[in-house]
């Protein structure tokens, strides 16, 4: 059993024991608590040192632990102010890139957000299409742009895409050239049947000519008269 001291405590303690070191800081210092094998042992610091964060109270002021993973320091339990080395900061969190649309800005490891880029309005959605045609299908993509106005540092990189493309359904139509195409290869089927037809014509009018002339009989000649 350790006994409770106020005498003899460290420099800023105001209440100690032997197996715990210090139980109160002075005002204004905060106290954390470091394990020691078994032993949570305290002392009084002016801050708290990186992984914790310090939380003011009427009755003690303490350093605690930071809870977000590789955060080095942090404001609070759940939000980080600085991640380990070579990490992102975004949003309380820390990354190993920057989340998609966010960029680190003027060499820091913080993601800035997109939305200090000032961007026009969005232009209107264009015609559908389908590989760069307007016509012979039924599902197509229709796409609309905007312009970056102002970026953070001149660096466009940093802003959201200025192009948006979605998906489109329309009544499907044929191509022009497609019912061109269909014009010629049926004229050139009525055409190939007008041939066919004619030529069956010839050849059974052919053939009627000579069953005529195979069937024609020679006018017989009158017997002269006895003389």
């Amino acid at each position: 059993v350790s006994t409770e001291l106020s005498q003899g405590c460290a420099r800023g303690c105001d209440l100690c024991s032997e197996f715990n070191g210090c139980l109160r800081c002075s005002p204004k210092l905060f106290i954390l608590l470091e394990r020691n094998d078994i032993r949570q042992i305290g002392i009084c610091l002016p801050s708290c040192p990186l992984g914790y964060f310090g939380l003011r109270n009427t009755d003690m002021n303490k350093c605690i632990k930071c809870k977000i993973e590789n955060c080095e320091s942090c404001f609070s339990r759940n939000f980080c102010t600085k991640c380990k080395e070579g990490l992102y900061l975004h949003k309380g969190r820390c990354y190993v890139t920057c989340p998609e649309g966010y960029a680190a800005a003027n060499g820091t490891m913080e993601c800035s957000s997109p939305a200090q880029c000032e961007m026009s309005e969005w232009g209107p959605w264009g015609p559908c299409s389908k590989k760069r045609k307007l016509c012979g299908f039924k599902k197509g993509n229709e796409d609309r742009t905007r312009r970056i106005l102002q970026a953070p540092s001149g660096d466009v990189s940093l802003c959201p895409a200025t192009t948006e493309v979605r998906r489109c359904t329309v009544q499907k139509s044929q191509c022009p050239e497609g019912k061109r195409k269909k014009k010629e290869e049926q004229g050139k089927q009525d055409n190939g049947n007008r041939n066919r037809k004619d030529t069956k014509d010839t050849k059974s009018g052919t053939k009627k000519r000579k069953n005529k002339q195979r069937g024609a009989t020679v006018p017989a000649t009158a017997a002269s008269p006895a003389q």
